[in-house]
């Protein structure tokens, strides 16, 4: 058998690597439960939208059952990463003390009655038709077996590949009738081979006593309210699972042959429409609202695999090395040759029931109506996947490997594992150990995009609230962090999170230029510092003697993030003014000098017509402990993992450079000063995030004729979405003293969304209300 599978292996080997891939998509059932591992009576979160029209977060059966979907990705890793995704903002968005039940099979469940039905908004025509499908459904096989819950994966080969196959091959066909073939020849082999899947990555060998009571009696208890058989792999794949009345057996043979299998079963009241057939693997189509009319016209286009436990051992369910077996897997079930055996399906479901029940045993099962050892077929079809593996170059051996050393010892699978963590623990206690780390592990992680965290922050945070409210997600230009958003046929284009087609480019271009900047608000009656500006260095030093002693601030014309500023607030020797003058002009050719205003920095962000957040950003800063130096307090403090570089996390890393040194030494010191137990050492006068300051949210403390003032001043400049950077004296007094220092054309939405300090702002929100998607 090697032989021919080598024969046909070396048939790809001229193709290009890449053509070997495919398209992958997951969708991840699973119950949500409060802490006690009940099943939730609450209703589906409204932020997620409509059930219906929501791409990414919906419902099954039960208003508690949510699925996740990611979209078809060309890599095993885009896939899981955006499963992660989705995963972390679920969880996070449904009650504080709720969780997602981390395995198939349910967790404590009421009677059927008490069961609730997932709801819809009956006036649509899509709506009442998922309503009374699933009422339906709950006469014919009761609400309990519809709540088990499960992985879907979903794959096609690389369609450049299927049509070079079909241009080296001798068949005289059209090609769709070849890629049709394709995808039947593997169905059938998954049916054939499933079983093989069901030990390596089943994980129900246990379920509770509030299951199905015919399924329940036939177990032994193995820990309070848990039952169990010795061997047992996947109950969710067994009789105990969720099945059709009858044993059905569909035609593969052809595209054709299969629809009419599926309709007779509709005519003769077997099954009530195709959704209903509950196979291992079901054929999918570029239509399936009309899936058996668009097969017919269209052809298959991909394979859904449905019999995929969810692992209790990864978030996601199903772990990335198990995503990148199943990729080979595929590919050993396009070159597998098939034997001429009658009743092929009928074996194939019997090894699978075997399988479920007594995996772990060393059981006989069925090739072509012989008996042959679990074990000795597993390593037979393992060592052909590593032979496909070795001679196409794919780099999943290792991942073979383990799944070798899986079946040389049963005690390495998920279904081993999760039973005796059940026995050693108790059924609620293991899954809700693992469910609540999950959780916490997605609250740790809450401001990151998983897979994208080259991207900055604020681009990440609005991509997770996009996708959270049903919003379709491109991202066009990653290194440029330019997205793509689309709801209702409307398309917004993002760059940066906050540069939308709200704001017009003659407000950007006054807000990069702080002289524009401090003409436009003085004639709109806002309060500005007042100052001079300098076009070359040296008739700036020529003027240094008149800010000599006096509170001033040196800042280029046109910068961002607090770079080349220098303050001094009690004034300073003509030398040090100098030093600053030349530092501003390392980042433009026009450098202001302005008065400093007493107060403390604000940053307003107004989004619209109305201030989203606002922050005072503390500057960069150290706490002593009477033995380390500002060097070694600064190295600690960058070590939280809130800090990084790149406006990646929602604080920066302190940077010790020459403003720093410049600003200590007003105050005699370096950065070898050892300060005090217990004494803070700021580093800059400057509070920016971005040079390692500290961000505490003040929304709802900041008089609202301050917010106006903000606003205003947005509106001055026309700008839609606008960072204010105030002066206040004293927050706490209305009529206190203040000064517009900056407006920021680019504000980034992080500090607000995760400050250090104080409530998190749902700024991503705000962004998409003004872009009319929610």
């Amino acid at each position: 058998m090697k032989s021919d599978l080598l024969m046909q292996v070396r048939k790809l080997t001229y193709l290009d690597k890449h053509l070997l891939c495919g398209d992958f998509g997951l969708e991840r059932e699973g119950l949500r439960v409060d802490s006690n591992g009940v099943l939730s009576f609450e209703k589906h979160p409204e932020i997620f939208g409509d059930k219906i029209s929501n791409p990414y977060i919906t419902t099954d059966f039960s208003e508690s059952q949510i699925e996740l979907i990611t979209p078809a990705f060309n890599s095993c890793e885009k896939t899981y990463n955006f499963l992660s995704n989705l995963y972390n903002i679920v969880v996070l968005d449904i009650k504080e003390d709720e969780y997602i039940w981390s395995q198939s099979m349910p967790c404590i469940i009421p009677s059927d009655k008490e069961i609730p039905i997932a709801t819809y908004n009956e006036d649509s025509q899509a709506g009442y038709e998922a309503r009374s499908y699933r009422e339906l459904l709950m006469k014919k096989y009761g609400g309990k077996k519809q709540l088990i819950s499960g992985i879907h994966y979903n794959f096609s080969f690389n369609e450049e590949m299927i049509k070079r196959l079909y241009e080296n091959s001798n068949e005289e066909i059209e090609f769709k009738q070849f890629k049709d073939d394709i995808y039947l020849k593997m169905v059938r082999n998954y049916l054939r081979y499933r079983w093989l899947i069901l030990y390596l990555l089943g994980g129900t060998g246990v379920i509770h006593e509030s299951y199905t009571k015919e399924c329940v009696r036939q177990l032994e208890e193995v820990a309070d309210g848990a039952f169990s058989n010795e061997g047992a792999v996947s109950y969710r794949n067994s009789e105990c699972g969720y099945k059709n009345k009858v044993d059905l057996y569909p035609d593969y043979s052809s595209a054709a042959g299969y629809v009419k299998s599926i309709n007779e079963y509709i005519e003769n009241g077997i099954i009530e429409s195709h959704k209903e057939l509950y196979s291992s693997v079901r054929l999918k189509a570029k239509d399936n609202n009309n899936l058996l009319e668009s097969i017919e016209m269209d052809g298959i286009n991909y394979l859904e695999y449905r019999s995929i436990d969810i692992n209790p051992f990864d978030k996601c369910g199903v772990s990335l090395d198990d995503l990148k077996f199943l990729h080979v897997f595929n590919i050993f079930l396009l070159l597998r040759e098939e034997q001429n055996y009658e009743k092929w399906q009928e074996e194939a479901d019997e090894n699978q029931n075997l399988i479920a029940r007594y995996g772990h045993e060393n059981i006989d099962l069925k090739l072509n109506g012989e008996a042959i050892k679990r074990e000795a077929w597993s390593l037979d079809i393992l060592e052909e996947i590593k032979l496909i593996n070795n001679e196409l170059s794919l780099g999943k051996e290792n991942i073979i490997d383990l799944m070798i050393e899986k079946v040389k010892n049963y005690k390495l699978t998920y279904s081993y594992k999760i039973i005796e963590k059940v026995k050693n623990e108790g059924f609620v206690e293991a899954y809700m150990s693992l469910s609540k780390g999950y959780k916490k592990d997605a609250f740790n992680n809450r401001f990151r995009y998983i897979g994208y965290e080259d991207m900055e922050l604020s681009t990440q945070i609005l991509l997770k609230e996009a996708i959270k409210r049903g919003i379709k997600v491109e991202i066009i230009d990653e290194s440029d962090n330019f997205i793509s958003l689309e709801k209702n046929n409307k398309v917004e284009y993002v760059k940066q999170a906050t540069k939308t087609s709200k704001d017009n480019y003659i407000s950007v271009l006054m807000m990069e230029n702080k002289v524009v900047t401090k003409k436009i608000l003085e004639k709109a009656g806002i309060r500005i510092p007042s100052g001079m500006e300098f076009h070359d260095i040296e008739t700036a030093m020529n003027n240094a003697d008149k800010f000599i002693n006096k509170p001033i601030v040196i800042k280029p014309k046109s910068t961002n993030f607090g770079l080349g500023i220098s303050i001094f607030n009690e004034g300073s020797k003509k030398e040090d003014i100098e030093k600053a003058l030349n530092i501003a002009f390392k980042y433009d050719r026009t450098v202001l000098v302005e008065e400093f205003i007493e107060g403390k920095e604000y940053r307003f962000l107004v989004i619209g017509d109305a201030v989203a957040g606002i922050l005072h950003r503390v500057p960069a800063n150290v706490v002593g402990d009477g033995s380390r130096t500002i060097t070694e307090l600064v190295a600690e403090k960058n070590m939280n993992p809130l800090r990084g570089r790149g406006y990646k996390t929602p604080l920066e890393k302190i940077n010790l450079d020459d403003n720093v040194d410049l600003f200590l030494k007003q105050s005699n010191k370096t950065v070898s000063y050892i300060p005090k137990d217990g004494e803070v050492v700021y580093l800059r006068e400057n509070s920016n995030i971005s040079t390692g300051g500290d961000s505490v949210d003040f929304t709802d403390g900041i008089p609202e004729k301050f917010k106006k003032i903000a606003v205003d001043a947005a509106k001055a400049v026309g700008a839609k979405i606008c960072g204010v950077d105030m002066i206040i004296k004293d927050y706490d007094d209305k009529n206190s003293s203040y000064g517009i220092i900056e407006l920021n054309f680019n504000p980034a939405i992080h500090i607000h969304s995760y400050p250090y300090i104080g409530k998190e702002r749902e700024i991503a929100k705000a962004i998409l209300k003004l872009l009319e998607l929610i």
